[in-house]
């Protein structure tokens, strides 16, 4: 039983890597840090929403952990009465990570402050589990000493986590997820809501982008992630129907699975080496598709077309630089932070919360690379990617 746990919990680390946005920290050409900076962008006068440039009437094609229909985060609201009467609580919250310390996290975690900020709720703690479970545990039961009012949280390992979230709940702490929620939690009872990416959405555009630049026909290979996670399935799932039901003449002629980001490279070229006449390759999220890059790079396969998801600093160079990489579906982690502390303040002024929130997608090219990075970090996009953009 201990073994079958270990390897649960060890697929369940690999399933959150990619969970976490993918947008590992990595290095440029430049020597410039390539980690994205965002900054506190929420509006300081009027109701706290989600950035209001975002198309509204986009639909959410993703579902949620337990199959819920996603009620999209442009939904949602909080009046400047609403905030004042949330100020006046003197609340406090803690944010406790997987894993802190990737673009991702960074981009929820500055969202999350800005708009606390506005809410006048403290921050007393933000934890890092570095993908460990035990780690996070013990975090919970660290800030559970804070006495938080407020517990904004992604679990590392659904199963062996919810003993410690449920003992979170049960002293009446409000809680709220990303992307996943521990076993055995109810919406409502023991959570408030979990909020998402439109996974399903960016896997869409990642399939729309590769048709449009191959002339909706060609050969294509599919990298994908090679675990059990709802977040990271939806985004091949989306692509793969997306072909089978819109282009027809797009054949998936190859696959390969990836258990860690650095194995993109070694698949990429297991995959062009027998299939030499690839046309396209989509890959799962961001950092494998570096590697993906590079064994195009190296097979000399330079009109290949590479699609993939979220919006890291590298796959962005190459995008504004006309390389391979042709465009993505990108996440927006800082309005998926304001998202989760609008949703924390719904609970504490008792107002009903859907139990599954979903960002709109993004869809990101060569022709809208810099406003589509204001839009992900909510700043303007490193001089190396405007310089390339010219």
């Amino acid at each position: 039983m201990k073994k079958l746990l270990s390897v649960f919990t060890i697929m369940m680390l690999i399933a959150v890597l990619a969970l976490a946005g993918c947008g590992q920290k990595s290095s440029t050409d430049s020597g410039e840090e390539s980690s994205p900076k965002t900054k506190e962008a929420t509006a300081t006068t009027g109701p706290l929403t989600i950035n209001t440039e975002l198309p509204s009437d986009q639909k959410i094609l993703s579902k949620g952990p337990h199959g819920e229909t996603a009620v999209s985060a442009k939904t949602l609201q909080l009046s400047e009465q609403d905030l004042k009467k949330i100020k006046q609580g003197n609340y406090t919250a803690a944010l406790v990570m997987h894993y802190a310390g990737n673009d991702w996290a960074k981009a929820q975690i500055d969202g999350l402050k800005a708009s606390f900020n506005r809410m006048g709720i403290k921050v007393v703690a933000v934890t890092d589990a570095q993908f460990k479970a035990e780690k996070q545990v013990s975090d919970i039961e660290t800030v559970l000493a804070k006495k938080p009012d407020l517990i904004v949280s992604i679990p590392v390992d659904p199963v062996s986590t919810a003993s410690a979230y449920k003992k979170a709940a049960a002293a009446g702490v409000k809680l709220v997820f990303m992307d996943n929620t521990p076993s055995g939690l109810e919406a409502g009872k023991d959570y408030v809501s979990v909020v998402s990416a439109d996974n399903y959405g960016n896997g869409v555009a990642a399939a729309d982008i590769m048709a449009e630049k191959l002339g909706k026909k060609g050969k294509i290979g599919v990298i994908f992630h090679e675990a059990d996670f709802f977040v990271t399935k939806q985004r091949t799932d989306a692509f793969e129907a997306t072909l089978k039901e819109k282009y027809p003449d797009m054949k998936i002629v190859a696959r390969g699975g990836i258990t860690d980001p650095n194995q993109g490279e070694k698949v990429a070229s297991g995959m062009l080496t027998r299939n030499p006449d690839l046309d396209g390759i989509f890959v799962v999220w961001d950092v494998p598709a570096e590697g993906a890059l590079a064994a195009v790079r190296t097979a000399g396969k330079k009109d290949i077309v590479i699609t993939t998801i979220d919006l890291g600093t590298n796959v962005a160079l190459d995008i504004a630089q006309g390389g391979p990489i042709k465009g993505l579906g990108a996440q927006l982690p800082y309005d998926q932070g304001i998202a989760e502390a609008i949703l924390a303040g719904y609970s504490l002024l008792g107002k009903e919360a859907p139990p599954y929130v979903a960002v709109p997608a993004l869809t990101v090219t060569k022709e809208n690379i810099l406003d589509g990075w204001k839009l992900v970090y909510h700043t303007e996009a490193p001089k190396t990617i405007q310089d390339a953009a010219k």
